[in-house]
């Protein structure tokens, strides 16, 4: 029965539209007040309104640490909607849906429909995806495009063909479209795998030398090397015509990842632990998948790696190798992680469908079998109910406390200054995503504030309730007009 329903074409179709409707609502209300939003939507602000096509800033006036490809994105997707917000968040979103794409057509391709609906479904109902999926930052894509240049070594592998021109093509323009999203991470996740297998071809050859030549798990030095130089070229630029870029970016954003001062330094196993418990129940589902196996086998593990497929030693140790040495790096963040889950879906799907001779199950046990189905549903349900509530209870509490109190805010402004014509500005404050509600470039000082307001040059000024009751002594007939989570409109 549950293989059936497995099976059944209606799954699926319930699955995709639920995965669909949690990545669309998953952060509900929209706003840019967490998790460093209002710096990535900045930078594509900033392009639009001031033309910095390749180096930008934070709304704070600091150098911006990121590259800009989503920036540039973002900026082309507001050309064509005009909407800001559909422009910040239609990038994640697209890339969500198209890596949830990729790996079902993927996963049936190979390990049949079920495994690939677990697969997708491992990638689409958990706790890290729908948060990411509409979220104003570029892990979503970075992972996207990091799982592209695996898995295409991943077919490479499984079809036992050479690396041609064309192949070595779509990794450089992948790696370099890594490299204008993040920066380097990109090796972090891809060459310890890569390195591993490697060996592992290595020691193969001393066996099977015509099987291993097949094994092209390098695609070749020059789209590594190629995109590198793209990416310093940009950096180098950076140097040389940024102020400040050198601290910022290359000191404090790559160079101080490394150490314990400058970012806040996390343990080595900080990730496993978040990722068992973001990743759940899919996590736990691999580890007993992957225990009953080992049992039924009284714990050999070399005749595990010794029978293991080439494809799916390359999943293992592509997610694992990305895990261990992301877990190196001092400075850690949850998010940061997300591009090992859906290299870990592909390897789930090869653990549920059985077609590796090191994950197979003998014809006999058939309790075994149906037990593993038993186990999917399980999960698959769990994953239902658990990633369900949880969205649909941050999106509850979210309008219940009114999260987006600020952005409401904003929008109310901006429709009385466009009603009134007025002359506007910002004074500074902390709230960096107060100067995107209000579709400003830059805050201003207090004292220019008083200044221009007095020179008769501003009409209305938005500033912190704390702010403004010390600029209204000296500001020439000001009174309060509306207020929003600690900020006040300022008018005549």
């Amino acid at each position: 029965m549950t293989r059936d329903l497995l099976e059944d074409g209606r799954t699926l179709w319930i699955i995709a539209a639920l995965i669909v409707v949690l990545f669309a609502i998953a952060n509900w209300p929209w706003q840019l007040d967490d998790y460093d939003q209002a710096k990535q939507a900045f930078t594509s602000f900033e392009m639009v309104k001031e033309g910095h096509w390749l180096y930008q800033h934070t709304p704070h006036g600091r150098v911006a640490t990121k590259p800009p490809l989503v920036g540039w994105m973002s900026a082309a997707l507001f050309v064509v909607t005009r909407s800001w917000e559909i422009a910040w968040r239609f990038p994640s979103f697209v890339a969500a849906l198209a890596l949830a794409f990729v790996l079902f057509r993927a996963a049936n391709d190979a390990y049949g429909r079920i495994a690939a609906v677990i697969a997708v479904s491992a990638f689409g109902l958990n706790l890290l995806s729908p948060r990411l999926a509409t979220l104003v930052r570029t892990d979503m894509p970075l992972a996207l495009v990091i799982f592209l240049i695996g898995l295409l070594i991943w077919q490479k592998i499984r079809e036992r063909d050479e690396w041609k021109l064309r192949d070595q093509v779509y990794v450089f323009v992948l790696l370099t479209a890594a490299m204008l999203i993040k920066g380097p991470i990109v090796y972090a996740f891809l060459l310890p795998g890569i390195a591993v297998n490697v060996v592992a071809v290595a020691l193969w050859a001393t066996s099977t030398p015509a099987t291993a030549r097949r094994l092209q798990v390098w695609p070749g030095w020059w789209p590594w090397v190629a995109s590198l130089a793209i990416f310093l070229i940009w950096v180098a630029g950076g140097i040389r015509f940024q102020a400040g870029f050198y601290e910022e970016v290359v000191m404090r954003e790559f160079v101080g990842r490394f150490g314990e001062t400058i970012h806040r330094p996390q343990p080595f196993l900080f990730y496993l632990p978040h990722l068992l418990h973001k990743f759940a129940p899919w996590s736990v589902l691999i580890i007993a998948v992957a225990l009953f196996d080992l049992r039924s086998r009284s714990w050999r593990w070399r005749s595990v790696f010794r029978e293991m497929s080439p494809e799916t030693f390359w999943l293992f140790s592509w997610s694992i190798g990305g895990l261990i040495v992301m877990s190196l790096i001092p400075s850690k963040r949850v998010d940061r992680i997300f591009p090992v889950i859906p290299p870990l879906c592909l390897l789930l799907a090869a653990q549920i469908s059985g077609r590796d001779a090191a994950l197979s199950r003998k014809p006999a046990e058939v309790g075994a079998a149906r037990r593993s189905y038993l186990w999917t549903t399980a999960a698959l349900a769990c994953a239902i109910l658990f990633t369900g509530g949880y969205t649909g209870w941050k999106v509850m509490t979210g309008y219940r406390d009114h999260r987006n109190e600020l952005a409401i805010f904003g929008r109310n402004v901006r429709r009385e200054v466009e009603a009134h014509h007025w002359r506007y500005e910002v004074v500074s404050a902390k709230d960096e995503g107060l100067l995107l509600y209000l579709r400003k470039t830059h805050f201003v000082e207090p004292g220019d504030a008083i200044t221009e307001w007095n020179a008769g040059n501003l009409d209305a000024l938005v500033a912190s309730q704390e702010k403004a009751t010390i600029l209204a002594r000296d500001l020439k007939g000001a009174a309060l007009s509306q207020q929003g989570r600690g900020y006040v409109l300022i008018t005549r």
